[in-house]
């Protein structure tokens, strides 16, 4: 949610950030709500001052034995303007919080301008393509043939984007989350949270779901949503509290199931395993004090690369342009497998600095050490808005993968097939797999 008070102060870099996420210029009526909802607060602020000081006035003639009912009559005539003009307050807040909650935020000063993802620009690759002796094949006929994934009973049972894993390549999809799990947790600090899959509404609206994405979301007939990513309850635990900075970095990892109605996926991905309904993902949440998400926002990207390295998986760091990112992030890093049944890379992992959006939404904020000295600086494009306050301050948000396990299951299938049709075991995860080397045809 952005602050109509940085809005006022900085209208032009508003409309320039909107810009370049294709939107028109909207500071000037968003300027125009704002000065309407100012208005009516002060128009029931002087009605509530007139109305004390008549009340008063009622108070001292009635204790002098003076007639009071005309004052009276005034009195009661304030009080019906004052509940119109209260409503009329309550209608306009409403209406700048509805303009502003579907606003996105704006894109940090180094993210390339353009609409989709041919303007993204690779930052770096790991590891070259495998050069196979035999034609590879796409995992959606590999795993089948292994008596691993069984789309056809999936779909009678609960439809289209669903499958069943089984046998070896079930034991390779809970692996991969171990690993992962063993890995955020164990080396990079973060701390492991089993969490809630169904959440209410303030949690998505906090994080930037709502209200703008709800028909990509699973609703339950009792009004609770199933979560379309773990990021929703990392991020969420943090919703309405004040931390203090030594609470910070604060690093969340979780292993968790997440649902997604894929209605915008229309004719993409059809077949096979890469978008389902319902899928598995380790997820990275830090929580930050505003001066030190940029470096956190580079460290949860390696920490999601090594995930891959480990996994000798070749893979690119790809910059999203400011059309391509997602509505909350100011700054977003994508990691794109290879993929040699599809002969080209596919994302398996984003990651996303916030900055200070969802914790406006969500009011979480912290408070520094020394108060008398606060200063926060809030960054609109290269320009620096100063904000002196005691107040506690927003903290930022940043999430990412490490990494989606469905497609780390589909990048080991078809990077380690063999020509017999096997799937050799990355090393890292042989132990994971009691010391499985290979998943053999069924």
């Amino acid at each position: 949610m952005h602050d109509i008070h940085l809005i006022r102060a900085k209208p032009d870099l508003f409309d320039a950030g909107w810009a370049r996420r294709g939107l028109p210029p909207i500071a000037k009526m968003l300027l125009a709500l704002d000065d309407h909802r100012r208005a009516a607060i002060t128009r029931v602020g002087e009605l509530q001052a007139t109305r004390n000081r008549l009340s008063a006035e009622v108070g001292q003639l009635k204790r002098n034995g003076g007639d009071a009912e005309p004052l009276m009559a005034q009195v009661a005539a304030l009080k019906e303007e004052l509940a119109e003009r209260e409503q009329d307050s309550k209608q306009a807040d409403e209406a700048l919080v509805k303009a502003l909650e579907v606003l996105p935020t704006l894109p940090a000063a180094e993210v390339p301008d353009g609409e989709d993802e041919e303007a993204n620009l690779e930052i770096r690759k790991w590891g070259s393509p495998r050069s196979f002796d035999f034609t590879p094949q796409l995992h959606e006929v590999l795993a089948p043939k292994l008596g691993g994934m069984d789309f056809e009973t999936a779909a009678k049972v609960a439809g289209s984007r669903f499958t069943y894993l089984k046998g070896g390549v079930a034991r390779l999809h809970r692996a991969l989350a171990q690993f992962m799990l063993d890995l955020h947790s164990g080396e990079f600090g973060y701390t492991e949270v089993d969490v809630p899959l169904l959440v209410r509404d303030q949690a998505l609206y906090g994080t930037g779901q709502l209200p703008k994405f709800s028909e990509d979301m699973f609703r339950t007939t009792d009004d609770r949503w199933l979560i379309p990513t773990a990021e929703v309850s990392l991020t969420a635990m943090v919703m309405d509290s004040i931390m203090d900075q030594r609470e910070l970095p604060m690093r969340l990892t979780a292993g968790s199931y997440c649902f997604r109605s894929e209605i915008g996926a229309a004719g993409r991905d059809t077949t096979g395993f890469i978008r389902q309904h319902q899928f598995f993902k380790v997820e990275l949440v830090s929580i930050t004090k505003p001066e030190d998400s940029e470096a956190e926002h580079e460290r949860m990207t390696t920490c999601a690369e090594e995930v891959l390295k480990r996994l000798e998986l070749p893979y690119r760091v790809m910059l999203l342009c400011a059309g391509d990112m997602g509505f909350s992030a100011r700054k977003t890093y994508d990691l794109e497998v290879w993929l040699p049944g599809q002969n080209r890379y596919r994302e398996i992992s984003s990651c996303s600095n916030c900055g200070d959006f969802q914790a406006r939404r969500m009011r979480a904020r912290y408070r520094r050490g020394d108060t008398s000295t606060t200063k926060s600086s809030w960054r609109i494009g290269e320009s620096l808005l100063d904000l002196s306050s005691d107040s506690p301050e927003p903290v930022h948000t940043l999430n990412g993968s490490g990494v989606a396990v469905g497609r780390a299951l589909i990048a080991v299938l078809e990077n380690y097939q063999q020509a017999d049709g096997s799937v050799a075991i990355p090393t890292v995860l042989q132990p994971y797999m009691g010391g499985l080397k290979a998943i053999t045809l069924a």
